[in-house]
């Protein structure tokens, strides 16, 4: 009877860490897709988190506690059942890996979504997790070697059926590779991921040479893309038929998947926003799809990590410019002098240079209500009126680029406005809703100092309740994060919000430092670990007519908790 209890209890053992294998791998498989399947990023977020998710305590401890069992014990002579030992064990793995509430959160942003990518890097990745447990766990009952098929020397294990030291050595390696099983299995599917991306790539191209009247409109630069790409979308289906790539459509596969799939014979043009994170990527997808006009917003500081500093950003960007044709059109934002710059000394393309201070299309008399921006255009003498629902001076940049095509396009001013007045906010850039009696200013994604500074004035402006600012700050900043973070503090304490509600004890430190330089009181601004801790707080305190500002919204793997 004791020996058939403890033998049960090895198999509920079994299952336990069945459990936390499936926590530990859905956990590291969310984390590589939230990093975009990109393996040094992945391997960076392991060193970040080494001790706390990687090799948490207490795996590390339950090897070390192997370790004195087998060799202590034996150095020490001292004198343990085997059957003593399975219970330890056994009760400690319950009391450790039972939970999985630090692999299992309880709200997530953005769920882990299996793809078709996902389930098939999951086989691999299953094949290596488990190959440890199960070989440990078919030596340790039968006494034979897997693969070898002969009988090896095991521990003595009494009344038990199994050697407990292999059974729980074979669970534990198994639980501790897991992270890095995802970045082998990458490695090892990257050949049949590529050559799918590779065939989607090669029906993309077909397809647009088969519909030579098609004008194709590409987008760069570090901060704008999507608002720009829908401004420009918005001014031309007044005379157009438009395709163009929905939100943040901006890799290879997004474009490729909306020229397959998306873009019909009809269509006359298709805008595409061009994404780059490192060297190289602008030219692989204008490799998919070359552009007749190039719009080039601005060069700043996003991803400057992988950039390393601005002149190679604007050396990235202005690909895109670089990749047009004789004929080619590039529209430029001339208040950014790395962007006025490209394409000079080509006299076979057409440059349109905008600005709010500068170029051949200038914007003036900029001014803000709860209705949106008030602006006039000035076409070389010829002046219009425009207003939209959008809000900042940055926004205002981004319409006179959309302007810029529009009137090389042939569209009319007067028409122009008509189309910006109904022109809805991008989700989550700058988009004022009403919740109830509450405003929010969702300005969470692609956070950056010139925008994250505009929004801060932006709401500095409204009178109508308490102003609260949700952020935890800007990411991907290199050497810069830390100033741009401290000016970012700085902004928002000239801003005299009436709350400040910070994401994050570490992220939290230069943005504090920025208000302090700035204010006399911290009153007013409180660190949490979690969007959803900031949210329960605005829940408390709002009343009617308190405006919102979330400035940025990041990942679930950038959460401090």
């Amino acid at each position: 009877m004791y020996h058939s209890i403890i033998d049960y209890v090895s198999f509920l053992f079994c299952l336990v860490l069945l459990r936390f294998f499936w926590y530990r791998i859905r956990f590291f498989l969310h984390v590589f897709q939230q990093v975009g399947y990109k393996h040094n990023e992945y391997r960076h977020w392991l060193r970040d988190h080494w001790e706390d998710k990687v090799i948490p305590g207490d795996l590390a401890l339950y090897n070390i506690l192997l370790f004195v069992v087998v060799v202590g014990f034996d150095w020490l002579e001292v004198e343990i059942t085997n059957s003593a030992l399975a219970v330890g064990l056994f009760s400690w793995a319950f009391f450790w890996f039972g939970p999985v509430g630090r692999y299992k959160a309880d709200k997530v942003k953005k769920p882990l979504v299996f793809t078709a990518r996902v389930k098939r890097l999951m086989i691999p990745v299953l094949i290596f997790c488990f190959f440890s447990p199960l070989y440990f766990t078919v030596w340790s009952y039968t006494g034979i070697l897997p693969f070898l098929w002969k009988h090896v020397p095991t521990y003595d294990s009494g009344l038990l059926s199994f050697d407990v030291v292999l059974l729980v050595f074979g669970w534990i390696f198994g639980a501790i590779i897991i992270p890095f099983t995802v970045l082998a299995g990458s490695w090892l599917t990257k050949p049949i991921e590529l050559y799918i991306q590779n065939g989607f790539k090669k029906q993309a191209r077909k397809k647009l040479a088969s519909m030579p009247h098609l004008k194709v409109i590409a987008i760069t630069g570090s901060y704008g893309k999507t608002s720009t790409k829908f401004m420009i979308r918005d001014l031309l289906k007044e005379r157009y038929s438009v395709c163009s790539t929905p939100g943040s459509f901006n890799t290879p596969m997004g474009i490729c998947k909306v020229i397959n799939n998306d873009l019909q014979s009809h269509h006359q043009i298709l805008i595409l926003e061009m994404g780059a994170r490192y060297a190289g990527n602008i030219q692989e997808l204008c490799d998919i799809a070359r552009p007749d006009i190039s719009i080039v917003t601005n060069v700043g500081v996003a991803h400057l990590e992988t950039f390393g500093s601005q002149d190679v950003i604007a050396k990235e960007k202005g690909t895109l410019v670089d990749n047009l044709d004789s004929g080619g059109v590039a529209v430029l934002n001339a208040d950014d002098p790395r962007v006025s710059k490209m394409g000079e000394g080509r006299t076979e393309i057409t440059r349109i240079l905008v600005g709010l201070s500068s170029g051949s299309i200038q914007a003036g008399d900029i001014s803000y209500d709860t209705s949106g921006s008030h602006f006039e255009i000035d076409f070389n003498g010829e002046k219009q009126q425009f207003q939209t629902r959008l809000l900042g001076a940055h926004n205002v940049q981004n319409m006179l680029l959309a302007i810029g095509v529009a009137h090389h396009m042939g569209i009319r001013p007067k028409t122009m406005a008509i189309a910006a007045k109904a022109i809805e906010p991008v989700e989550h850039r700058l988009e004022l809703k009403q919740q109830g009696d509450i405003f929010v200013i969702d300005d969470a994604f692609n956070s950056n100092p010139v925008g994250a500074k505009n929004a801060v004035e932006i709401l500095g402006q409204f009178n109508s309740g308490k102003r609260i600012i949700i952020t935890p700050g800007m990411i991907e900043l290199g050497e810069l994060e830390a100033e741009e973070n401290k000016n970012f503090g700085n902004a928002i304490a000239r801003a005299k919000l009436d709350l400040v509600i910070l994401v994050g004890e570490e992220r939290a430190i230069p943005i504090k430092q920025g208000i302090e330089e700035e204010s006399d009181s911290m009153e007013n601004v409180r660190v949490v670990s979690s969007l959803f801790e900031a949210n329960d707080i605005v829940r408390e305190i709002a009343t009617p007519g308190d405006v919102i500002l979330y400035e940025n919204d990041l990942p679930d793997v950038y959460n401090e908790q």
